[in-house]
């Protein structure tokens, strides 16, 4: 069992650890060669030139101003400097709201934290339950753990204070939520009012289109949108299946970077022409000439991708049933993806389109049904698996009960007696680990985030073997970006720490409140100096936040509950029965009164922007804003020629097939493209022959 003392050494090395790695990032971050690793959002925006082209050739390494060493600790005063609206501006809705969720954490714990070290410590810390179950049995506990709730005796008075501080702690992160899930849905709908034109403003993804024995996907598509919504529909996209094609373009490229490397080894020792192993990983096989190898393998790629190319364009078994289609108007495309577009509830189905950048084309790929039968399949696999887990759980719990154990092993009866006790006394004990962890992960792990010491080493290999241009170094910069898929279940731990510790044992509680000022510090740091978002969805992901610190915080009464039960506080245990019931009463009552900020665009903000920018730009050409925003990244046009040319046959070598519909008493609205009938995007001839 850890003591005060293991904590305070292990919180003195994390710490010098920590300081270790904010030294070593102060020191490295003003030196000019790395200007481009811990300030890679300013080159990206076009307002900060290389320090590493002017002046002396050791100016250009190394910074000789020696009074920047001593104000090494002034970035995160900097950071702060930046205003939220400044911010929004500068990284997006998504990067500033992301940083509200460390300081939702402040908002919650540091009151908590105050009135459990007034209230809760004294309440533990007066009582020698621990000093009492020490001399009866082996139980080992240390000072530390004396703060915490195991110290309270059994059937004590003393649990109505707990269970006064947990309603007191519910009620106030329940308000801190309220206040923060308003406070983010007008931050939204100010930003979607106010934020410049995008794709997806005007867009909506349909799926599952019916097939058509007359019309091809695409004039399916067309005359459905020509017919409904006569007066909105502009263009559309139908969605392809480039898989095959993207990966062996990505392959191609891999394969361009090898070339590269070695032509350039080979352009500064021509002396002898590197070679390379055509096995496993290079690791054997026979020896050939590097370059010459990699330009044969291009040349097949470069065939391959063309023949590809020709069979997703021609194949009508590569076009998905759907497609992304644009409007005229944000409320044209609002109305849309907001309603049923057809008698069938499982047809024609509608939603808002992603932004293009987050568009992950590989899974939209996969058919709507094929989705659903995956839904399926995990769903029944979740179950089987809880059922078969339960099982020998049941039947350990048969067992682990009093009574069962008593029924089954008489012999044991004596140790039993004492069972209820040692679980009441043990459980929160095990706060020490986590308070370790918390250090090890929350201090000297965020002080090693903004060290960026991988792409420190990356970016210097990188430029030394591959920098040719100054593009190229462009390229060689890795900024990153904020991984919401990883960093936000990240936060949500520890709020689930602070909530279940809070009551049980309070000395956790400041360890928290330095990580998430901590981590609010840094992350602010490089949101503005670093990290380059790769997408922007307007804060769409805070009902999940808030939905999960609310799973936190029911975990907690519940874990509450079960350890009052061991306390054997049965007058006071079944108090607590009510706010977990409150708690999910109170989640439905903020998503029915702002979810819909965050699922659904208002009707009268689509109109009241679509008015004032046509007032602003009555002449702008949206259609060929959207023409390209959708189409796969593959026929978009790349670095290399090939792709370069792939796009270019897509748009010269395309020539229009009419429709095979015989009848037309479901379109009476002729093809805005044809006049007579709708082309497909991806029904292609060549030479003029089917």
């Amino acid at each position: 069992m850890a003591t005060l003392g293991d904590i305070a050494v292990s919180g003195a090395l994390n710490l010098l650890s920590a300081f270790i790695f904010l030294l070593a990032f102060a020191i490295l971050r003003i030196q000019p060669f790395n200007d481009r690793v811990y300030f890679p959002k300013w080159y990206l925006k076009g307002l900060r030139s290389s320090a590493s082209h002017s002046g002396a050739l050791v100016r250009r390494v190394v910074n000789l101003d020696f009074r920047s060493y001593t104000r090494f600790l002034n970035w995160m005063p900097e950071a702060l400097k930046m205003p939220e609206p400044e911010l929004i501006d500068h990284a997006g809705l998504d990067s500033a709201v992301y940083l509200r969720i460390y300081l939702m954490g402040l908002k919650i714990f540091v009151p908590i934290a105050f009135l459990a070290w007034a209230i809760l410590v004294p309440v533990n810390y007066t009582n020698d339950t621990l000093e009492a179950a020490q001399k009866v049995s082996n139980v080992t506990a240390s000072d530390i753990d004396k703060l915490s709730i195991s110290n309270v005796p059994l059937k004590s008075q003393r649990f109505w204070t707990h269970i006064v501080m947990a309603y007191a702690f519910t009620f106030w992160t329940c308000y801190v939520l309220l206040k923060e899930y308003e406070k983010v849905a007008s931050m939204r709908l100010q930003f979607l009012s106010s934020e410049g034109r995008r794709p997806d403003q005007f867009t909506v993804l349909v799926r599952n289109v019916p097939p058509d024995p007359d019309e091809s996907v695409s004039e399916l598509v067309e005359h459905f949108f020509l017919v409904n919504h006569p007066h909105h529909y502009l263009i559309h996209q139908v969605v392809c299946n480039a898989n095959k094609l993207a990966s062996l373009v990505k392959k191609k490229k891999s394969k361009q970077n090898w070339l590269d490397y070695y032509q350039l080894k080979y352009d500064r020792n021509q002396s002898q022409r590197p070679l390379k192993k055509t096995g496993f990983l290079g690791l054997w096989g026979e020896k050939v000439d590097a370059i010459d190898h990699h330009k044969s393998e291009i040349k097949k790629l470069s065939e391959e991708i063309e023949e590809e190319g020709k069979k997703v364009l021609k194949d009508p078994k590569s076009i998905m049933p759907a497609a992304f289609v644009s409007f005229k108007t944000r409320w044209g495309a609002a109305v849309c993806a907001q309603t049923q577009q057809s008698r069938n509830p499982t047809l024609w189905l509608t939603e808002w389109a992603p932004e293009p950048r987050d568009v992950y084309w590989e899974n939209l790929a996969i058919p709507y049904m094929s989705l659903s039968v995956r839904r399926l399949i995990i769903g029944v696999a979740f179950f089987f698996l809880t059922f078969f887990f339960m099982i020998p759980i049941a039947s350990v719990q048969a067992l682990a009960s009093i009574e069962g154990i008593e029924k089954k092993a008489p012999f044991l009866k004596p140790i039993i007696e004492i069972i209820p006790k040692t679980i009441g006394v043990a459980v929160p004990l095990k706060a020490t680990f986590f308070i370790t962890y918390i250090m090890v992960d929350g201090w000297a792990g965020i002080a090693g985030e903004v060290l960026m010491l991988k792409p420190l080493i990356l970016y210097h290999l990188k430029n030394f073997f591959l920098v040719k241009t100054e593009k190229d170094r462009e390229k060689a910069m890795d900024p990153g970006s904020l991984g919401f898929n990883t960093g936000e279940p990240r936060i949500q731990l520890y709020f689930l720490l602070g909530l279940v510790y809070a009551t049980v044992t309070p000395v956790l509680l400041p360890f928290i409140i330095i990580f998430f000022a901590f981590a609010y510090v840094v992350f602010r740091h490089q949101i503005i100096n670093v990290y380059n978002q790769e997408y922007e969805s307007g804060a769409a992901f805070w009902p999940d936040v808030h939905g999960r610190v609310i799973a936190a915080l029911v975990i907690s009464q519940l874990a509450l509950l079960g350890l009052m039960s061991t306390k054997e506080a049965a007058q006071s245990a079944p108090f607590l029965i009510a706010l977990p019931v409150l708690t999910i009463w109170f989640h439905s009552f903020c998503n029915g009164r702002h979810k819909s900020a965050f699922v659904k665009y208002p009707l009268q903000e689509a109109m009241m922007k679509d008015t004032l920018e046509r007032a602003r730009d009555p002449n702008f050409n949206l259609k060929a804003y959207l023409q390209d925003a959708y189409i796969h990244p593959v026929f978009k046009g790349g670095d290399d020629d090939e792709d370069d040319d792939l796009s270019k046959k897509l748009e010269t070598e395309s020539v229009l097939v009419p429709t095979k519909r015989q009848s037309r008493k479901n379109t009476p609205v002729p093809s805005k493209i044809s006049g007579a009938s709708s082309p497909s995007s991806f029904e292609v001839v060549k030479n003029g022959d089917p």
